[in-house]
């Protein structure tokens, strides 16, 4: 078992980037709701404890607070368990352990100065007068009996802390984003320098470990992976396939919504270049006389979910006949963010949108479920797959919807409008290769409005459908800006689209960020 760094969640936004963070520090890190109970944390044996920030205040009914016994822990060597607080961490343990914490006269959201007092362990390094990124109400007025001001700012007299008894440490800023300057150093040093991790944490170790738990796990079975083409399923499946051969079948299922190119792209890549066993299942008239005339996109997703699982069963029950034996595996591309989104101490997110993929297949089809990336974030992932060797045009693709054009073509779903749509959208992911810009932006596609603009093309006046196009930059999709695209690249990109697509006259450029916007349309 690797050392790990357990991460108590008590609701921030940037809880997630705390556990990249310390990956890319070479020390494997897991988040937990912050009502973990006691055991459970100890049965994982942690070097140590982060607790991050949260949008409450301690003394607020309801406000998450934090277990006294947490601060006594010790390690499985006897040492005193490492703890380290983050704003909202910081202030829960300031108020169990006596300390005061009040609402804070000015408020202090974005960057600030550091002041460097002692820099002999987290601060090790740390120069003097840093630029740290702050976002707090409430700020800590009283220090617990035996701790100590280590940093201050102008507005906050005690901005990060160590107790002289324990190893403890508090900060009241966010050393996880990266508008802190040299925060990547501040949590390096409580990793190693406190917790004494030695980093055995690797992408590389990962996949070796990973292959053994598969073939451990599954036998002499069967296994079948829901194959979209997309970066999560196609690295899975190239993962499973090495460990297991021709036990693993993969299904592929086109359901006319597919990109340009997609459906042929798919097989090519893993039937001839991976040698996997894949069944590839054309159901696009199924899905397409379906959602014939359905303009809710919230009934899309549906009728596409509902469909795909029957088409799903139906390829189930051609390879239990093929090889004589039903597959007891299901294997899945879950990623490590959909797993902290069910587990946080709040609950699961509102919904936005009904996300559609092959992990919303139900329980009742009885498959033993083997999910290789649920404790990985998507650029570990992607790191994998280049150590598997997984073309480079799979490893940076751009995420793409479940429902697939049907979320994109605005309005009812018809054959026509998807035909003008996949051209569309394969000239402007064309352009952003040609021109060195896709990967430049996390996300580019274009989107076919249900509205009709005149135009004049030679000497006729026509009357067609908006294209827009939309590019994001982002992390991780929970929140995005929208590309700054040089104006020559769009308008030459507009360009083709209404010179070369027939049933497209104009083309806009969505510059909406998510928030408030979301990335999709629909």
């Amino acid at each position: 078992m690797h050392e790990r760094i357990i991460i108590l969640d008590f609701g921030s936004q940037y809880t997630q980037l705390i556990a990249r963070r310390i990956r890319e520090a070479g020390v494997f890190s897991e988040i937990h709701p912050c009502t973990a109970a006691l055991d459970e944390i100890v049965a994982l044996e942690p070097k140590g404890l982060i607790l991050s920030g949260g949008p409450c205040s301690v003394y607020d009914d309801g406000a998450p607070q934090l277990d006294p016994a947490l601060l006594a822990l010790t390690r499985t060597d006897g040492t005193p368990m490492p703890v380290l607080g983050i704003c909202y961490g910081l202030q829960a343990m300031a108020h169990t352990l006596g300390g005061g914490v009040e609402r804070a006269a000015r408020r202090e959201f974005g960057r600030a100065h550091l002041r460097v007092d002692d820099d002999a362990d987290l601060l090790a390094s740390i120069p003097d007068d840093t630029v740290v990124w702050m976002s707090h109400g409430d700020h800590l007025t009283r220090l617990p009996a035996d701790y100590e001001t280590i940093a201050h700012t102008d507005n906050a007299p005690i901005a990060a802390v160590r107790s002289s008894e324990r190893p403890h440490f508090g900060v009241q800023f966010h050393p996880e984003v990266v508008h802190t300057d040299h925060g990547a150093q501040i949590l390096e040093n409580f990793a190693y320098r406190i917790c004494g991790c030695a980093g055995d944490w690797t992408p590389a170790s990962f996949v070796e470990e990973k292959k053994r738990e598969i073939r451990d796990q599954v036998g002499d079975e069967h296994v079948i992976l829901g194959l979209s083409g997309g970066v999560d399923s196609s690295v899975a499946a190239v993962l499973l396939h090495e460990a297991l051969g021709d036990q693993l079948t993969c299904i592929f299922v086109n359901n006319g919504l597919l990109r340009k190119g997609e459906w042929e792209q798919v097989q090519t890549t893993f039937r001839d270049h991976f040698h996997v066993h894949l069944d590839a299942v054309d159901a696009a008239d199924l899905f397409l006389d379906r959602l014939e005339g359905v303009i809710d996109p919230e009934q899309k997703r549906v009728i596409i979910g509902n469909t795909f699982i029957e088409v799903f069963e139906d390829a189930t029950a051609a390879v239990t006949e093929r090889l004589g034996t039903t597959p007891t595996f299901l294997a899945q591309g879950t990623l490590y963010p959909d797993v902290i989104e069910s587990v946080s101490f709040k609950g699961p997110s509102a919904t936005i949108k009904t996300h559609h993929n092959v992990g919303g297949l139900p329980e009742e089809l009885g498959f033993d479920l083997i999910e290789p990336f649920r404790e990985l974030f998507k650029d570990e992932v992607r790191e994998i797959g280049r150590l598997l060797g997984v073309p480079p045009s799979i490893i940076g693709r751009h995420p793409f919807p479940g429902p697939g054009l049907a979320v994109r073509v605005l309005g009812p779903v018809r054959r026509d409008d998807l035909a003008v749509l996949r051209e569309a959208d394969a000239i402007f992911i064309n352009e952003l290769q040609r021109y060195n810009l896709y990967d430049q932006v996390w996300q580019a596609f274009a989107v076919l409005l249900p509205v009709q603009s005149v135009g004049v093309m030679g000497d006729e006046r026509t009357y067609e459908n908006v294209c827009a196009l939309r590019a994001v930059t982002s992390v991780d999709g929970m929140t995005a800006d929208w590309a700054r695209l040089p104006h020559d690249f769009l308008a030459h990109v507009s360009g083709r689209i209404v010179n070369e697509i027939r049933g497209i006259n104009r083309c806009v450029y969505d510059i909406s960020s998510k928030p408030p916007a979301t990335i999709e349309w629909e």
